[in-house]
Formats: C-alpha cells, sequence, structure tokens
C-alpha cells in the first residue's frame, strides 16, 4: 500500500531542511515524486547534477529501508559522511556495508538493520548478495522500500566480465518480495551520468524494470572546455602534460592513466618535476587510498596520477583540469572523467594526449588498445567454451567454486540470452538463446572513442550525438573546444 506523498510544499521544506537549498534543479523533484509514487525510474543526469539527492529525499521522507547499489567503497563512504555532517537530527541513520569494514563496525549495521533502524544501506553488488546481508534483508519484519543503482553504466561496463554479480541484480526484487507481506512494494531505480541508447535499454533489461520513468539530460556542460592534442613522442606527452599543469598554477586537478604501473611511473616522474603528487589505484590499500582522497579533498595534494575508478561520485566542486595522460577506453569513462572538473560552473578545462595517427613514433595507444582488446576477447573465449561444462541448472556458487571463471561464463551466458535467473543464487541455462551473441552494450564503443578524438566538428556536437542526444545536438556549436576555436581562427 503506498505512502501519503508529500507535497511540493513539504517536499521543499524537507530539501530547506537537510540540504539548505530553496529549490529542486529541474528535473529533480520530478524525479523524487516518481520515487515516492513507487515507479521505477532511469535518469541520466550530468555530472554534477544532483543526482544523489534524487533517491536520498525520498528514502529519508519513507518508512523502511532503501537499498543503494553502489561500485565504489570511496563512493560509498562520500555520500554517507555527507549525510551524517547534515544538521544534526535532519536525517534518520544512513549507513553502509562493505568488504573493508572492521567486524565489529558491520556487526552494529546489522544489528540496526535488524531493528529496522536505517533509511539508506550502501552496499556493493557483491555485498547485497552475499549470504549473511541476503538473509537479513529477507527477514518478513524488514521493510524494503526501493533499490538504487547507482552508476549504473558501471553495469554496462564491468558487468559482463570484471563484476559479473551486476547481472544478477534483476532478480533480487522478486526474491525479496517472495519474503514480504502481500502488497509490499519495491520501486528500482538506476541513475548515470553516461548511457548512450543501447545502454539504457540493458540497463532497463537487466534490472527488469517495469515501465520505467525515464529521465534524460543531455551531459552538455558549458563551463568545461574539451581539447584533444597529439603527442608525437613519448617525451613530447610527457612535456605537453607538465605544460598544461604548469598553466593551472595552485589549482586542483586530476591527471588519468590506464594502468596501475601508468600511474606509478608517471606520478614519480611529476615528483621529479617538483609537484606534490602521488599515484591511486586498487592495487592501494584501503587506508591508503583513504588517506589519498582525503589529502585531495582538502587541498593538501592538489592533483593524484590515477586510473578509472577514482573520483566516481566524489563532490569537489573546485577541480579546474583533468588530463588524460592516454586515452579512455570508452566515451562513456571519458565523459565521466572530464566531468570531474568545473562542478561548481566555473571555466575548466580538460586535456586528452593521443599517439599520432600511424602510432610509428609513439605507439603506447596502439600498444595498450590492442593489449586490452585482446585481453577481453581471451577472456571471451574461455568463458564461452567453459559455458558448455556448466549443468543447465545450478547454483552461481557452486559454480564459482568449482570453475575459476564461472561467474563470468554465467554472466556472458545472461548477456547472451541463454540463461535466467531462478533468483539471485540459482540459474537456468536455456539451449535456445542466442549462441554466442551478447548484447552488445560496449559494441562499437572503441571505435566510438577513435572517431572522438579525430572528428573535426564540434567536440560537444559529438559527445551529444553519441548519447541519443541528436535533436540538441544539430543546433550546438559551443564555440569553446579546440575543433570551435581552430574554426574561428
Amino acid at each position: 500500500m503506498n505512502e501519503c506523498v508529500p507535497n511540493e510544499t513539504n517536499l521543499r521544506a524537507a530539501l530547506k531542511k537537510i540540504w539548505v537549498y530553496d529549490d529542486f534543479r529541474p528535473p529533480q523533484g520530478e524525479i523524487i515524486r516518481s520515487l515516492l509514487q513507487k515507479r521505477d525510474t532511469l535518469t541520466v543526469l550530468p555530472t554534477g547534477g544532483g543526482k544523489s539527492i534524487c533517491f536520498q529525499l525520498p528514502a529519508l521522507l519513507q518508512t523502511g529501508l532503501t537499498l543503494v547499489v553502489s561500485p565504489l567503497v570511496a563512493l560509498m563512504e562520500n555520500q554517507v559522511q555527507e549525510l551524517r555532517d547534515r544538521p544534526k537530527n535532519a536525517i534518520p541513520p544512513a549507513a553502509l556495508l562493505h568488504s573493508e569494514l572492521p567486524s565489529q563496525q558491520r556487526q552494529q549495521t546489522l544489528q540496526a538493520l535488524q531493528r529496522n533502524e536505517l533509511r539508506l544501506l550502501y552496499l556493493s553488488p557483491e555485498t547485497l548478495l552475499s549470504q549473511p546481508v541476503w538473509e537479513h534483508l529477507c527477514a518478513p519484519g524488514l521493510t524494503v522500500t526501493g533499490m538504487i543503482l547507482d552508476e549504473a553504466h558501471c553495469l554496462v561496463q564491468w558487468g559482463e566480465t570484471f563484476r559479473p554479480a551486476y547481472r544478477r541484480l534483476g532478480a533480487v526484487r522478486p526474491a525479496l518480495l517472495q519474503s514480504k507481506p502481500p502488497g509490499t512494494q519495491i520501486a528500482i531505480a538506476a541513475f548515470t551520468a553516461t548511457a548512450n541508447p543501447q545502454a539504457l535499454q540493458t540497463i532497463q533489461n537487466v534490472l527488469q524494470l517495469q515501465q520505467p520513468e525515464v529521465f534524460r539530460i543531455n551531459p552538455y556542460r558549458p563551463n568545461l572546455h574539451l581539447r584533444v592534442k597529439i603527442a608525437w613522442t613519448p617525451r613530447g606527452r610527457r612535456q605537453q602534460l607538465l605544460k598544461f599543469i604548469q598553466a593551472f598554477p595552485n589549482k586542483a586537478g586530476l591527471v588519468y592513466a590506464r594502468t596501475r604501473r601508468d600511474t606509478e611511473t608517471l606520478a614519480q616522474w611529476l615528483a621529479e618535476q617538483g609537484y606534490a603528487t602521488a599515484a591511486y589505484h586498487a592495487g592501494l590499500s584501503p587506508e591508503q587510498r583513504r588517506n589519498l582522497e582525503a589529502s585531495w579533498l582538502s587541498g593538501k595534494i592538489l592533483f593524484v596520477v590515477c586510473t578509472s575508478a577514482f573520483g566516481m561520485g566524489i563532490n569537489k566542486p573546485d577541480v579546474r583540469w583533468v588530463a588524460h595522460f592516454q586515452v579512455p577506453a570508452l566515451l562513456s569513462e571519458y565523459v565521466q572523467e572530464v566531468g570531474r572538473a568545473g562542478r561548481d560552473g566555473l571555466p575548466a578545462e580538460a586535456l586528452t594526449l593521443v599517439s599520432e595517427p600511424t602510432g610509428w613514433l609513439d605507439p603506447q595507444d596502439k600498444q595498450r588498445r590492442q593489449f586490452f582488446e585482446d585481453k577481453q576477447q581471451a577472456q571471451y573465449r574461455k568463458a564461452l567454451q567453459l559455458a558448455e561444462k556448466l549443468p543447465v541448472q545450478g547454483e552461481v556458487s557452486a559454480v564459482a567454486r568449482k570453475f575459476p571463471d564461472g561467474a563470468v561464463a554465467l554472466s556472458l551466458l545472461h548477456s547472451a540470452g541463454r540463461l535466467n535467473w531462478l533468483d539471485p543464487f540459482r540459474y537456468e541455462i536455456n539451449p535456445s538463446g542466442r549462441a554466442g551473441a551478447t548484447d552488445g552494450a560496449n559494441t562499437g564503443a572503441t571505435a566510438q572513442m577513435t572517431q572522438y578524438l579525430s572528428t573535426r566538428q564540434c567536440r560537444w556536437q559529438f559527445l551529444l550525438q553519441a548519447f541519443g542526444f541528436a535533436g540538441e545536438a544539430k543546433s550546438l556549436r559551443c564555440g569553446h573546444c579546440d575543433n570551435c576555436s581552430r574554426g574561428r581562427s
């Protein structure tokens, strides 16, 4: 049975009390009302567009628990801490669960869950589907009102191979409803800053969204100036990066590189040039990562050299520049990463360094692209060969124990339409599915990234077209990307 949906005045009053904002930014109000009405929702808002308020406010205004499925510990910690920093007694409790938590803190959160004290619980797909947490969530006395998939593009980018638990999320709602009183409603909402129409369809299909309300705002940021420059040699690439950083003295920024080794090598070189910086990647300990994040957020370190995970969802408005020392794999990654600059609305610049077209003088882009493509194709071949050995029906945990890549094989079968989830833990293979094919949400994405780097049209116009905003793209010439600036000279 639906709770009474607050009227516009009450919603604004709650916004003012908790976030000290006088009014919503379009379309925040409409998204919040959709969630309060228990409707499934699919939302694409640009970076810095206020996505978290859209699901946090409805969760805090309802009785019961909203699950927030999030890809990274840093992102969860940042959002929970921001809620806890709000005025005392302004919000009911929010908590998080992840593998890095001390056991005592984890136990305290599970006990609060048992007592129905939480309104927001942040956790990863893997933690959500861990047996101890799942058993608590299925308790008949625990009221679950909604499930939010934050940074939903990660389902598309990582769900087939890197984080196969994402592919099982569509089975969560029906399984939870079986343990709850009749008439229980659980709304599902997905939020992201970057998803093309094909990726949105994949998200909708995997999550089993039911007639979702769709909200889409194009990613154009008029204050964000996009540049692509050719690096003719490895030495020239470093010098161009150094020159770019020197143009922003005492200004916060980010340098992105493709691999752990790249971040460490580059950070060491920049330190030799006199910059206080450090490498950030998944190989660091949790404590090292938290310390680096805190140093960057506080301004103690002006920039870090990082892999793609850094900065997702972290709110630092005054980032003035972002540099890609190497080309990102996907256009969606690129838009996410450049979008971390200029969230305060003031001018910011994003530079991407690329090898010259032949790759003869500086072959590193070509080599890295080929390495990652070969690695992915080998993983696909191995997983699909393994899929032929799997039992027609079974449990994910048993398959994962028997075969190292078993969970990935199940994920690929699901993507190919050859597998159904009976619940989040059991599967059934459908022999009549599309053998060998996947839903292909990333199909052509690598080629699209290459096209963006070499295009002569307005870069923002290209991005709008790529993400399904052809109408808005027709009339757009940003006037400040490198191609537009070149056209005026």
